[in-house]
This record gives C-alpha cells, structure tokens and sequence, in this order.
C-alpha cells in the first residue's frame, strides 16, 4: 500500500473534525467514539460540541444524573448510550481518578466499550500503537491487498492482524495517524457502494479495481431493521416526550402518544428495565420521568 500517496491524500482531503482537533482530550475522543456507533457524523458533531461544554470532563458529567445525560442525548438514537457514559464517567472519577485509562484492558472493562471502541481511544486520545479496524479499514484493506469487495469472511482477529501488517513499518508516532488515514479513505472515496475510484490515492495499485471489481458473493449485505412502526420507534417517541417535560408524566398521557398501546406499553416497560426511565409515586396512577438517580 502506498503509504507515501495515502498521507498526502489524508492531508488534503481529512473531514476537520471536531474531536481531531489539537488539544482533544482523551474524554473528548472517548465521547466522540460512543456517539459515533451507529450514528452518522452530521448528527454527532453538534451533540457531541454541547456534551462537551456541559460535561468537559469525566467528573462533570459523573456528578450530573443520568437523566440529564438522556435528556441532552437529544435525538441521536440507542439512549442506552448515554446511560453507559453516566456510568463510564462515575467510574473513571472514583476509581481512575477522573483520568480516561489508556490501556485497551481497562477501556473494556467500562460499561459499552468493545475492542474496537477501546482500541480507538488508546490509538486517537493517546497515540498508542493498536490497530483499529473498522468497517471503512478492513473494506480498503480487502479492495487494495486482496482483490474482493469486503471483508465479511474475516474474523475480528484477521481484522486487526491485517491492518497492522499494513502498518507494521510505520513509526509509533505515525501508526495511529495511517491508521486514520485508511479509516478517513474508507468512508469518504472506497464507499461500500459506488466507490470513488477515480479519486482514489490507490487506484493504481488496487487488486478489487484490477480485476474488475468482482461482487463478492460470499457476503450478504445486512438489510437495515425496519424502523417505522417499531418497538424503537415507540420508545424514542415516549422517550421525547419525557426529555421535553422535566415533571413526571402519567401512564395514560404517556402510553396515548403511540398506537397501538399494546406496543407503546412494552415500549415503556423496556425504558424502565434499561433504567433510562423511572416510574416516580404521584397520585393514583402511575408517573414517569427520566431517570433522575447517579449510577
């Protein structure tokens, strides 16, 4: 791979972002990585800039509830996110000292954070050497090194494997910055579908191009879940009412937002059993709230 014609490519075209700013903290970084799971970097960009201002460190936000970290989630999807980074920053303030951990082992020994997810706080808030490998990464390292359109045949230990035999020759201070680099290429020009070949740094040397860009039928593209009419859209209307009202809400003006209330019932008993929503004692009939209680 030529790595010489990547950085140059890196350097002209890299989305300024936010979270790679000069002077990040490592928080930052790790509140940029849960934000981005399933979500677009339009959505996050602003969210994650408010977080940031509210919330600048760990102790910030452990010290709010996590009601307050649902409600400013605002309408970025999966809430259970937002609860799982009350509940990191409670954890990094009293036991890591309000310092995010570096290494990959103690990252993934906090509440929603996987391999990759770990990998890339210590690679992009610390500089170490890990290889992350996303989607974007392993897709142009399949395209480019192997001839095929994706990598779904790998496991996640041929993932990681594959992008450090890419980066062993790079310099630790480099590794991180390549890494990036393929991951930037991956999500803007070697898309999933049309991909750019013609600004690509690598078109000349990739094996998927030269040999006419087989379809690889051993992968099956995964169909997006149906979103209309699902439980999750039930929960994220109930969910937005909660955020709007800051008293709590009855079962039966909550429950009437959604038909059918059969749905809209199992949508609210998930809320509660994700601990995202807390039924609070007034009156008669059942109230809710977001969950006001600190993990």
């Amino acid at each position: 791979m030529d790595i010489i014609a990547l950085n140059q490519w890196f350097a002209e075209n890299q989305r300024h972002l936010p979270w790679r700013a000069p002077g990040t903290t490592a928080w930052g970084v790790l509140v940029s990585e849960i934000m981005l799971q399933q979500t677009p970097v339009a959505r996050v960009e602003p969210v994650w800039q408010e977080w940031l201002n509210r919330w600048p460190t760990p102790a910030d936000l452990a010290a709010s509830s996590v009601a307050e970290a649902v409600r400013h989630w605002g309408t970025l999807g999966y809430p259970r996110r937002a609860r799982n980074l009350h509940r990191q920053a409670v954890i990094i303030t009293s036991e890591h000292g309000g310092i995010v951990p570096r290494d990959v082992d103690t990252l993934m020994g906090l509440p929603g954070i996987g391999p990759y997810t770990a990998r890339a706080v210590a690679a992009f808030a610390f500089g170490d050497r890990h290889p992350v490998a996303d989607t974007n990464v392993t897709r142009v390292i399949a395209r480019v090194t192997e001839g095929v359109a994706f990598a779904g045949h790998w496991s996640a230990k041929d993932n990681l494997t594959r992008v450090d035999s890419v980066l062993q020759s790079e310099t630790d201070d480099q590794y991180p910055v390549v890494n990036l680099a393929i991951m930037e290429l991956g999500a803007l020009v070697c898309r999933a579908r049309s991909p750019l070949c013609s600004e690509c740094p690598l078109a000349d040397q990739c094996s998927w191009r030269q040999a006419g860009f087989p379809v690889d039928e051993s992968v099956v593209p995964k169909k997006q879940a149906r979103f209309e009419g699902s439980d999750r859209q039930a929960r994220g209307r109930l969910l937005a009412l909660l955020r709007e009202n800051h008293d709590a809400i009855g079962q039966s003006e909550l429950l009437s937002t959604h038909q059918p209330q059969s749905q809209a019932r199992r949508a609210l008993e998930s809320l509660v059993s994700d601990g995202l929503v807390a039924e609070v004692a007034e009156g008669e009939e059942p109230h809710y709230a977001l969950n006001p209680q600190p993990d």
